[in-house]
């Protein structure tokens, strides 16, 4: 990975991966076993287990868009380390709640704990991009940006996993959750003791950008959001790349909200089957963030983000068309069953390319972000993003739910509104390849 490998052996780095590392696995249990212990266990209607997916993937994205810019303030003016240390403390508080709902069945508290774990990750998630320029060498931002993303998603595929397996069945058909209940407590104690491992990482006083909002607190949410965002997307490049990356994830969150009733409604497979195809995902997504750091070699660009988008969409728009032609079965096909067909084989190597190619769009413009303004902005610029991303994918959830509740849309044809908004971002990562072109040669 153009030698960014030898970056986990730092302490500079390898905390901070840690954590970050344990935090997705964490999100990812805990997320895994409450979908599936719900969809499997507590609902048996289609539309009342899409539309739970899509609120629960809403309530998890909405305090990115409430709070993004108070985390951003807070990381650009205070010991980014220090403040890791804070939201991995309170990671164990909210997994407590958690817990207690995956023991106790009861949607209300574990969608109570989802929206709490969305505030830690909010404050969490400016702080594991900006402190990567704060301690890396310029040549090796782009590599680290790749190893975290790679990390991610394999804490994704992790937890996942795991959390899907801790969903067990007894005899009587009943499902249960006791042993996800007490892995969420464990990986949070965990994060917390490598949270603190994390070297210090202080505001860095360097001359403020023009147009950008003064360093300092701003408490009114509303106002420093609209600030922030207003400051950062008047910059050309930086609007591009968080346009690109907001519709990006904005068809993720349809497409991760689905993954669970599209299994069991469309493909008629198991829980394992849905844990499966998350599985696959976060695969593809990793190995894509290997990839375009090798094919970039260290540099930052963007130049191969519009054909890897429509690679995406046109996987995409193959996934809609076996829905469509998908037999109807009587009974729940397991995992093995459905590997072992050819169909089954097919729609897992096109999923594996819709992550791959998502990857390769993505973890580029990410340290564009990161790269593009001085250090001691790079939290709130990240939180701008976070903010626009997070509006973006609230707004594809909410739409989500009410064509599935209410104008009754299939979860399959869900699937063809993301391979046509892949066009967009495709045309919006053109866009941005073009400015930084011309940018690069004025600058020469």
């Amino acid at each position: 990975m153009n030698d960014s490998l030898h970056l986990v052996r730092t302490r500079r780095f390898l905390p901070l991966f840690v954590t970050q590392f344990l935090g997705a696995f964490n999100d990812n249990l805990f997320r895994t076993a409450m979908v599936m212990l719900v969809i499997y266990g507590i609902y048996r209607d289609e539309a009342h287990e899409a539309t739970f997916s899509a609120i629960a993937g809403g309530l998890f994205i909405a305090p990115f868009f409430l709070l993004s810019a108070l985390s951003g303030q807070l990381a650009d003016a205070r010991d980014k380390a220090a403040i890791i240390r804070i939201v991995k403390t309170a990671e164990i508080l909210i997994m407590i709640v958690g817990a207690a709902g995956l023991l106790m069945h009861s949607p209300a508290l574990m969608l109570t704990a989802l929206f709490a774990m969305g505030v830690h990750s909010t404050f969490f998630g400016p702080i594991k991009y900006a402190i990567l320029p704060q301690h890396l060498q310029p040549e090796e931002v782009l590599g680290g940006t790749g190893l975290v993303e790679a990390g991610t998603y394999i804490a994704i595929l992790g937890g996942t996993i795991l959390g899907g397996l801790l969903v067990l069945q007894r005899p009587d058909g009943t499902y249960h959750a006791e042993w996800a209940a007490v892995a969420v407590i464990a990986v949070a104690l965990i994060g917390r003791v490598a949270g603190s491992f994390v070297p210090a990482a202080p505001s860095v006083d360097e001359p403020e950008i023009p147009g950008f909002p003064k360093r300092g607190m701003d408490w009114h949410i509303v106002r420093a959001s609209v600030t922030l965002v207003r400051a950062t997307m008047h910059i050309p490049r930086l609007f591009l790349a968080i346009m690109a990356i907001s519709f990006f994830w904005a068809m993720g969150a349809v497409l991760a909200a689905q993954f669970p009733p599209l299994v069991k409604n469309v493909f008629n497979g198991t829980s394992g089957v849905a844990t499966l195809f998350l599985a696959i995902f976060s695969v593809g997504v990793a190995v894509g963030s290997v990839a375009i750091n090798r094919l970039l070699k260290g540099e930052v660009s963007a130049r191969y983000a519009p054909a890897a988008v429509l690679a995406m969409g046109l996987f995409v728009l193959l996934l809609y068309l076996l829905c469509r032609n998908w037999p109807a079965s009587a009974t729940l096909v397991p995992v093995r069953e459905f590997v072992e067909s050819p169909r089954g084989v097919l729609v897992v190597a096109d999923l594996f390319f819709v992550a791959v190619a998502g990857g390769m769009f993505v973890v580029p413009l990410y340290a564009f972000l990161t790269t593009t303004v001085p250090k001691s902005e790079t939290a709130r610029t990240v939180a701008a993003n976070n903010i626009v991303n997070s509006g973006f994918m609230v707004a594809a959830s909410v739409i989500q739910a009410v064509a599935i509740g209410f104008l009754n849309v299939s979860v399959a044809q869900s699937l063809l509104i993301v391979s046509l908004a892949s066009v967009v971002a495709a045309w919006l990562g053109w866009k941005l390849h073009c400015a930084c072109e011309a940018a690069a040669a004025s600058a020469s």
